[in-house]
């Protein structure tokens, strides 16, 4: 049995504290919060083979240099002569190609698939209910462009052995009855299932501290005890904690945690805002993503819709631009006329930051300066969708066992 430190309470640490956990370890996670208010809980909750395309894509670039000056605009890059960012940017310049596109959608689909496995065998472990539903997903599109794309899309998804269909808007008001959709066709992609974010993260955190899972709440970390070529402490401005293994999985702020240990991985946080229904006067079976609108809409928990989108690239001490919502909520309006949902006062509305790499392949794997160190993130816009998944590779790493698919894409390292 090792002791092994788990730094960051999202779902990626708090699926790889499961698994780690179940294997036989004792399991410390330190967050620098308080295991509340992280980047899971306002997720669109979408479990999601269908996302087999990365962040990094061509025309991308473009798209952010037109809709830079427009405060409602879905994806932001904010400028800047920061190093991290500039380094960033142009190793995601260089990765938003067909070439890198086409090598990616195997390993995410892998991942996927791998994630939505253990999820549906999370839902048969007692006492733990996070609205687990597997209704497949609409990808809704309005224009032309948008109808030529999907059927790109739906070739490629028959490719990679996903079930996927193409629907007329006949077909898709089919699925709709409650409600009016304005949209020439949609996607379905039957292979995904979505969940209710804030039952799975607290359900999860109740499991955990059952099993004897120690959890270290609003301890930032801020540095490493190493002896050679091991990390032997982690160390917090409240406390030292010895540690067999480290794992870090600390979303957005990974890319300073890893350079504590000499490691140098290249990202940014990208910032998404969503406003939540909680009693919802509209209904919808399945969730959706409005493709020209590029917005998220998922009904959860049996009475609730949560809408959410946007990408802001900008350090995570920027302050939130909540005009962003209003672009959100008036994506929803030209999709779906009937839904009229005023923006609401900003206490209603949440944010997180997503960890972006520079190719939209999450990092995963062990670092090469020190031996018992692995790092688990950069999972961007999929974290929830890809946690279950990562964090038994993440057991499989510690245990040197053999993993459940091929991590080589994943290599931390392999911009160095």
């Amino acid at each position: 049995m090792k002791h092994i430190v788990i730094i960051g309470g999202g779902i990626i640490g708090l699926s790889s504290a499961y698994y780690l956990q179940q294997s036989g370890h004792k399991v410390t996670i330190i967050d620098k919060d308080d295991f509340l208010n992280n980047c899971s809980y306002g997720n669109a909750g979408y479990v999601c083979p269908s996302h087999f395309i990365p962040l990094a894509t061509p025309g991308i670039v473009w798209k952010g240099l037109k809709w830079m000056l427009n405060a409602q605009s879905p994806f932001y890059v904010q400028p800047s002569l920061n190093s991290a960012l500039i380094d960033w940017g142009v190793k995601f310049v260089k990765s938003a190609n067909r070439q890198q596109v086409a090598k990616s959608a195997v390993p995410l689909r892998d991942i996927a698939i791998l994630s939505q496995k253990e999820y549906e065998g999370w839902t048969r472990l007692p006492g733990f209910d996070f609205s687990y539903e597997h209704k497949g997903l609409l990808e809704v599109f309005q224009t032309e462009a948008g109808e030529e794309h999907s059927r790109h899309i739906v070739e490629r998804a028959l490719e990679l052995g996903l079930d996927t269909l193409l629907l007329s808007a006949d077909q898709l008001q089919q699925l709709e009855p409650q409600t009016k959709i304005i949209a020439r066709g949609a996607i379905l992609f039957k292979c995904d299932a979505h969940l209710y974010p804030q039952k799975l993260i607290s359900g999860m955190i109740a499991l955990l501290r059952e099993k004897g899972v120690t959890f270290i709440p609003n301890q930032p970390v801020t540095g490493f005890e190493k002896n050679g070529v091991r990390v032997k402490k982690v160390v917090t401005a409240r406390g030292v904690y010895d540690a067999d293994e480290i794992i870090i999985a600390t979303g957005a702020w990974s890319r300073e945690i890893a350079a504590l240990v000499n490691t140098k991985i290249p990202m940014m946080p990208g910032r998404g805002y969503s406003v939540t229904l909680e009693n919802s006067p509209y209904r919808l079976n399945h969730p959706a993503v409005l493709v020209e609108g590029r917005v998220a809409i998922t009904p959860m928990d049996g009475n609730k819709i949560r809408f959410g989108g946007t990408m802001e690239v900008v350090p995570t001490t920027t302050p939130p631009r909540y005009k962003r919502v209003h672009g959100i909520l008036s994506a929803v309006k030209r999709y779906y006329p009937e839904f009229d949902i005023p923006v609401p006062s900003q206490d209603k509305i949440w944010y997180g930051f997503r960890p972006c790499s520079a190719d939209g392949l999450p990092y995963i794997g062990r670092i090469k300066n020190y031996r018992n160190v692995t790092i688990a993130t950069g999972h961007a816009m999929l974290g929830l969708s890809l946690g279950a998944g990562t964090g038994k590779l993440v057991r499989e790493i510690v245990n040197e066992e053999r993993p459940s698919m091929d991590i080589h894409p994943f290599r931390v390292e392999r911009f160095n």
